[in-house]
């Protein structure tokens, strides 16, 4: 059995579009079950994420923003 892999990916300082960009890039290439954590500052990710993840069927673990950073926690299918 492959052990489930957890990445996180600093994302702070981009604008919209490029972290959902980055994101489904950085899921195309992962594991079902691995865990993707994405740190970004734009407030516009709190909108483009969960859609992205509407379109690639992909799920939202957790979400929070503390301090201007939003952090997803994704799990791949």
């Amino acid at each position: 059995m492959d052990a489930m892999t957890e990445k996180t990916v600093n994302l702070r300082g981009l604008k919209c579009p490029l972290p959902a960009l980055r994101t489904r890039k950085i899921l195309s290439g992962m594991a079902s079950g691995d865990l993707l954590t994405i740190e970004c500052t734009d407030p516009l990710a709190a909108i483009d994420i969960p859609n992205l993840l509407r379109q690639t069927g992909d799920a939202l673990e957790n979400k929070a923003q503390a301090d201007g950073v939003l952090t997803f926690v994704i799990r791949k299918k």
